[in-house]
């Protein structure tokens, strides 16, 4: 998990924060899921890899305000052989209400844009954090 204060620059003429944050949000978090699993994105990227977003998918359920703080979950759905999701959910600062939920889906691609299989390394870290987490 990680934590974001909506910026004014977030907000729209309505006061509340503007659709498209929420999917940027929803990088933010993946990001630091990553990070905090050892891989950072540019560890993946000096295995000629990247991740790019081939989908999201996003539902509003309540906005959020200039200055509230955030807290972006973020975790694993599946991994397949060349394709990753994340599901993602924007709470408010204590976790009461939750305001968004979605996922994105990333395809496994070498600086050529070649498609290539999800790599061992990441897939042993999320058998890992499977099992820490009992499922």
């Amino acid at each position: 998990m990680t934590k974001v204060r909506v910026l004014f620059a977030d907000t729209d003429a309505m006061g509340v924060v503007y659709h498209t944050n929420y999917i940027k949000w929803f990088e933010l978090g993946r990001n630091e899921f990553m990070r905090q699993l050892g891989v950072p994105y540019t560890e993946m990227e000096k295995l000629g890899l990247n991740l790019p977003l081939i989908k999201v998918s996003c539902e509003y359920l309540k906005f959020a305000t200039y200055d509230q703080l955030l807290t972006v979950e973020t975790e694993f759905d599946y991994i397949r052989r060349a394709t990753v999701r994340f599901n993602s959910r924007i709470w408010d600062e204590n976790m009461e209400k939750l305001l968004v939920e979605g996922y994105t889906i990333h395809a496994c691609i070498n600086h050529e844009g070649k498609v290539r299989r999800i790599p061992q390394l990441l897939l042993e870290l999320i058998n890992k954090y499977n099992i820490s987490k009992g499922e």
